[in-house]
């Protein structure tokens, strides 16, 4: 197995440089695609292409539509696609959270109201459904939709785990595959449908992988990062009472009066920045970043075990750079 190592981060300019124009084209897609005469409609797509974010799923599907040197006009439509029904998501899981920020700006539901957001969110992902439909690409149809129906399920699942502290690590991974990995690997497989059919199987492994280490990385963040970083502060996922793999993997290593300590933490309604402050050196001190590290760095190795059989090109190479961007993040 290959490793992937820790070194310089790559930007993610970088990783975008070889498809960059087509990714302002990508924008451009997105906009006619959601573009409604509805007065409503309108401004809320103004609002989250405002907030647009840094258009990594739609670069991902980007580089693998190019991995076997060609540059199919299709994929634009593609990454339009696959980014609509990641707005989608996000507008719906602020809507279910009652989140008012995101990246730093209003979310849909603080703006308007959740009713008008959860139908957004509906409107989001029928244009982007209507859009492949037009293309008559069925295989893409099949994989996006079964990525939808994956991300719903692992939000139900997520809705419906009562006691946060019986959530286990096999919990945890399947719903992070279902959450976040099922639409990258979405991505990278429809980047195969469209310009590297032969590809296909070992993108789409790639893309789940990479998306398994991605959200671990994210996971990190909420323990290590800052609201400079992340757009949401330290702790936001412990606010919530949130269980990731960095408190998953210090409960195995605490200690009794540590654990009460965790337990008693999440019976709280509104938790201090110290008593958060005080579960965070917990999760530090058991080791708890570090298994997620290890964790988030076993999946890296193999997104990149998915790439040796695509030989070379600047396509492959940034795909094995946003290898370590993904997983770079949480230092």
């Amino acid at each position: 197995m290959s490793q992937v190592v820790p070194g310089a981060r790559p930007r993610l300019s970088s990783i975008q440089a070889s498809v960059r124009d087509d990714l302002e084209r990508v924008g451009a897609e997105i906009r006619r695609i959601v573009a409604s005469d509805f007065e409503m409609i309108g401004d809320v797509n103004d609002h989250l292409l405002f907030m647009q974010g840094k258009l990594f799923r739609p670069t991902l599907l980007l580089l693998a539509s190019r991995a076997a040197g060609t540059r199919p006009p299709e994929a634009l439509t593609l990454a339009a696609v696959v980014e609509l029904v990641h707005l989608a998501t996000l507008v719906h899981d602020d809507a279910v959270d009652h989140s008012v920020l995101r990246r730093g700006l209003p979310t849909v539901n603080a703006l308007w109201t959740h009713q008008v957001a959860i139908i957004m969110g509906d409107y989001l992902y029928s244009r982007g459904v209507t859009e492949l439909a037009r293309l008559g690409n069925l295989d893409a149809l099949g994989v996006l939709a079964r990525a939808a129906n994956e991300m719903s399920v692992g939000e139900m699942r997520q809705l419906t785990s009562y006691d946060a502290l019986d959530f286990t690590e096999d919990d945890y991974y399947r719903l992070i595959a279902a959450k976040t990995a099922s639409l990258m690997s979405a991505a990278c497989e429809m980047g195969a449908i469209a310009g590297a059919p032969r590809h296909r199987a070992s993108l789409a492994r790639y893309g789940h992988n990479l998306g398994m280490a991605f959200q671990i990385a994210d996971d990190l963040l909420d323990y290590t990062g800052s609201e400079a970083v992340t757009g949401k502060p330290t702790g936001h996922d412990l606010r919530e009472r949130k269980v990731t793999l960095p408190l998953v993997g210090a409960m195995a290593n605490a200690s009794a009066a540590e654990e009460r300590e965790i337990r008693h933490f999440f019976t709280r309604i509104d938790p201090t920045d110290e008593e958060i402050a005080v579960i965070v050196e917990i999760v530090r001190e058991r080791g708890g970043l570090d298994y997620a590290r290890g964790r988030a760095r076993g999946y890296a190795d193999l997104a990149e075990d998915a790439l040796e059989d695509l030989g070379v090109g600047t396509s492959v190479d940034a795909l094995r750079d946003a290898i370590s961007y993904a997983v770079d993040r949480s230092r």
